[in-house]
């Protein structure tokens, strides 16, 4: 029988915050380039990964406790809404490529807080996850790198297809994806967007991964680059909370106690990454009974006073899905 493998069991988190209509990740700075031999993939680079910590399997009484008690130690922060995600454990996902090494599985949670700045003496940092993602990002209309850069590689991945079939089937993946030929731009579909693009070769991971022994120039590749698989995780992450947006009210726990309506839509775009009819989704949010009025004003909006407006708990005993909806984009079969 061969050496057998440890198992190491680790847990991750995608916290999410919304400031001043950026949608913002935590990520800590990471350094994990590994000598010559140590099993360490040598196109492992400094760069950002998800919050990450171990499970102590004889002293964690639970997976969440775990998680909030290292997030508050790593980055400062007092987590509120927490949900687990997924669990990640595909071989050589964290750069390696030697026996022995262990193997690390990590179990993902998704958490969303209203930003605070971490210590001074943390590693952590707050960034915008179109940093990450900035194909996802049409409040302004198409980016135009999907046009210039993504629209081309997909259609010469299509081409170089062995055969007939194998076009069609590529030609509709890339089409429902991206929303290209006469299909609908779908904002859930974050991870099937990553994934294919590292199908491609048009992420810097794709490059690491495919074993090159030069560090790739990151202008040849989109989006900023996390170490392991961590961006895969986030994709996971943003997916699922923006399909979360149509059926819980997730999004009133990134925003204040009192805020007005712009707020509320400006928020829900920021996340979703398009912008939305006014009218139509104050009407949604309205007919809801999501929010009721606090009989304040704001008077620091800019322009007009806007009255304030607060969350009703009540809504999740009357209703099973609680979601603010999206007008304008067809929900997902």
């Amino acid at each position: 029988m061969g050496e057998e493998t440890p198992v190491v069991v680790g847990l991750n988190a995608v916290i999410v915050a919304v400031t001043r209509e950026s949608p913002r990740i935590l990520t800590i700075t990471a350094s994990r380039r590994g000598p010559a031999g140590s099993g360490r993939d040598p196109t492992w680079v400094d760069g950002d990964v998800l919050p990450y910590g171990p499970l102590d399997p004889a002293a964690d009484r639970t997976l969440e406790l775990a998680l909030r008690g290292w997030v508050a130690e790593q980055t400062g922060l007092e987590v509120g809404y927490v949900e687990q995600l997924y669990t990640f454990g595909d071989r050589e996902r964290e750069g390696t490529r030697a026996g022995g090494v262990p193997r690390v599985i990590s179990v993902a949670y998704l958490a969303l807080v209203r930003e605070k700045p971490p210590p001074d003496t943390s590693r952590a940092r707050w960034r915008d996850w179109y940093t990450f993602f900035p194909w996802e990002d049409r409040r302004n209309g198409p980016p135009k790198l999907v046009a210039e850069t993504i629209r081309p590689a997909l259609e010469a991945w299509v081409s170089e297809a062995p055969a007939a079939l194998a076009r069609r089937e590529r030609l509709e993946r890339a089409g429902i994806a991206f929303g290209l030929s006469g299909s609908a731009w779908d904002p859930d579909r974050v991870l099937e967007r990553y994934e294919l693009l590292y199908e491609v070769g048009l992420v810097w991971e794709s490059v690491r991964d495919r074993g090159r022994s030069e560090t790739p120039d990151r202008a040849t590749v989109l989006g900023r680059p996390m170490n392991a698989d961590h961006r895969r995780i986030l994709a996971t992450g943003l997916g699922r909370l923006r399909g979360k947006l149509r059926y819980r009210p997730v999004v009133f726990e990134l925003l204040p106690p009192s805020f007005t309506l712009t707020q509320l839509q400006r928020v829900v775009e920021a996340l979703v990454g398009i912008r939305l009819h006014k009218q139509n989704f104050r009407r949604l949010v309205g007919r809801g009974g999501l929010v009721e009025g606090t009989g304040e004003i704001d008077a620091d909006t800019g322009g007009r006073p806007a009255e304030l407006y607060r969350f009703r708990r009540e809504v999740l005993r009357e209703r099973r899905a609680p979601g603010v909806g999206l007008p304008g984009v067809a929900a997902r079969s």
